[in-house]
């Protein structure tokens, strides 16, 4: 029996769950939605998928994004909820042998981006925060990292994992990070009404800080578009849109929009990936629905 989950914070915490009820007895497979939406994956019998969509070979399924409702019956849990780990939570019930209340608790906060400007300025004073931030997804150099975290958090409270000299060193890079993305994100954002616009495509290397910063430095816009190359060919671009964590007046469902794209996600937060040469068109029809900030449901 295999986990098949996606390389963030919820992945990992679906992951840390799943390995306690059940009897994996094969490495994780970490794989992002695109790659399972373009049949990039190969869903075997028995695999357990959480944090992605649906596939029918699957086992078990648990999932809480807003556009992947299969439309079928499956073994499993889905409901539009904060994270998938607080599905799989639910579904197993008292069956835990260890209390993972709080775990979840700050899962469900950090995947709904409920957090206050304090926690997105300073996340070196919130454990949780500052943990989920060392797991950035899409590298795969970095599985054997994302393993190392689940392990750690199965055998741990959140004060030993983040004593973990690899978590640690981690943890202390996000700081400097986070110093250094201020400009950078300044530079490549521009502004357009109430759309924020951050476009990395013109760097190779493109800076891991914190995703919710941007929400801070641009206080009235309601949705911010993050865009980005996907691998260093150049021939795909990842599209991420998310509405504003402090300013919540964006009436668009951003999965519906970016559904229409081949991609999806929740109603507050989605991405979809393209080919570099259909980007800009792309791009042109998402910001001018944003523009309007209709509702599209």
């Amino acid at each position: 029996m295999r986990i098949v989950t996606r390389p963030d914070f919820d992945g990992i915490v679906c992951a840390v769950l799943l390995y306690d009820m059940e009897s994996i007895d094969q490495p994780i497979r970490w794989v992002e939605p695109n790659d399972l939406q373009q049949g990039r994956v190969t869903i075997r019998k028995g695999d357990i998928i959480a944090n992605l969509p649906y596939h029918p070979n699957c086992a078990m399924w648990f999932d809480h994004h807003y556009t992947n409702n299969p439309g079928t019956p499956f073994k499993g849990l889905y409901r539009v909820a904060p994270s998938a780990a607080g599905l799989i939570h639910e579904y197993y019930g008292k069956r835990f042998p260890r209390d993972y209340d709080e775990l979840i608790r700050q899962t469900d906060r950090i995947d709904s981006a409920d957090l206050s400007l304090e926690e997105v300025l300073h996340p070196e004073n919130h454990p949780y925060i500052l943990l989920s931030m060392t797991v950035s997804g899409r590298d795969t150099s970095e599985e054997s990292y994302w393993n190392r975290l689940v392990g750690l958090i199965r055998r741990n409270d959140i004060h030993a994992v983040l004593a973990d000299p690899e978590v640690k060193r981690r943890c202390d890079r996000v700081v400097d990070i986070n110093a250094q993305y201020t400009p950078v994100l300044q530079k490549h954002t521009t502004l357009e009404g109430h759309v924020s616009i951050t476009d990395f495509r013109a760097i190779d290397e493109v800076p891991n800080g914190n995703r919710f910063l941007v929400y801070s430095l641009y206080p009235d816009a309601v949705v911010s578009v993050r865009i980005r190359y996907d691998g260093r060919k150049k021939k795909r671009v990842i599209i991420g849109v998310g509405h504003s964590i402090f300013n919540r007046h964006c009436r668009v469902n951003v999965g519906l929009l970016l559904a229409r794209f081949g991609g999806g996600g929740h109603r507050g937060a989605g991405s979809c990936t393209v080919s570099a040469e259909a980007a800009d068109a792309c791009l042109g029809s998402i910001i001018e629905t944003l523009k309007r900030n209709e509702p599209n449901e």
